[in-house]
């Protein structure tokens, strides 16, 4: 019998024997591995499709095989930085005018107001398009509220409708600013403000009210306001009935705005495109908002519009 201690056959045989052990353990180490990598991904491709549905990545889109009615959404706030946007307004108003099997288009509008800015920028790009496109036309349909921003774009229209208890009007504007001098001398705080021009620190907040920077600020005012004015007598015309109070900001419900000329009837998005239009279908043409766009919005241009409302002013609003 051989010595195991000799390195003969025994020896080799045990070696070859716990390397094959090894060998099989290592393959069956890396197969698990594999698998494990495996099912990893699926779990992950799995829970990204949920995000992507559930964020709006991911969702039906309105398709049309025949002539429809085109619709466009106009709802809340009007900012560069919302939905409500004119680059995401205009782009989904161009899309509905382009396609070939519109007949016409309905902008639903649910708005309390906004940006005198973007909302100029849409009512002209609908003039743009009406004139573009004579042949079909464009309606606007209030929902619960068409405001300032809101009416400003919807004059623009060939026709407004509403509903009986729709609130309509506010032709006016507002600048928004706050006052913290009072509370900045209970707190023994002393404003320090250094500035290059003598009306640099216009409104500031921190500083009493200087009459001079007021009646400037007034006259802006009054210099947009009659732009609203002339907007809105140009889209309405003979249709309008003006009153004493008509641009001095208030609002009025569905009907009362429509003895005024500042709606025509009432009318539904449905009723709009199956009686006025007659198009029954209606596709959506309104630019959706995708999830990095929320996030993005969310976690910076959230944080910077807050730190933003500390300047001198908040800004120009038609309200």
């Amino acid at each position: 019998m051989e010595d195991p201690q000799a390195g003969g056959p025994g020896t080799n045989w045990e070696r070859q024997a716990i390397e094959r052990i090894a060998t099989a353990a290592l393959v069956e180490q890396r197969r698990a591995r594999r698998w494990g990598i495996f099912f990893k991904m699926l779990i992950f491709i799995y829970l990204f499709a949920l995000l992507f549905i559930g964020m709006g990545w991911v969702g039906k889109k309105d398709t049309s095989t025949g002539k429809h009615t085109a619709l466009v959404d106009i709802n809340g706030v009007i900012s560069p930085n919302s939905l409500a946007s004119a680059d995401n307004v205009t782009a989904g108003l161009q899309d509905a005018f382009k396609d070939k099997r519109t007949q016409g288009v309905v902008l639903r509008i649910n708005s309390p107001g906004g940006s005198p800015v973007q909302a100029g920028y849409i009512n002209d790009e609908i003039r743009r398009l009406r004139a573009k496109y004579p042949d079909i036309p464009l309606y606007a349909v209030v929902e619960d509220i068409c405001a300032s921003g809101g009416y400003y774009i919807a004059v623009a229209a060939d026709r407004i409708y509403v509903d009986k208890a729709s609130i309509v009007g506010s032709i006016g504007v507002v600048m928004d600013s706050f006052g913290f001098t009072g509370t900045m001398e209970k707190l023994g705080v002393e404003r320090r403000a250094l500035a290059s021009g003598e009306n640099k620190t216009f409104l500031d907040p921190f500083a009493p009210v200087v009459e001079a920077h007021k009646e400037h600020a007034e006259q802006m005012i009054r210099q947009i306001h009659q732009q609203f004015i002339g907007v809105v007598r140009q889209g309405r015309g003979k249709r309008l009935k003006e009153t004493p109070d008509m641009y001095t900001g208030l609002l009025w419900v569905g009907q009362k705005s429509i003895d005024l000329g500042l709606a025509d009837a009432l009318g539904s998005v449905d009723y709009v495109a199956r009686e006025v239009i007659k198009a029954e279908e209606i596709v959506d043409f309104t630019l959706r908002e995708n999830v990095a766009e929320r996030l993005a919005k969310k976690f910076g241009a959230g944080v910077a519009d807050g730190l933003a409302r500390f300047g001198v002013f908040q800004g120009l609003t038609l309200r």
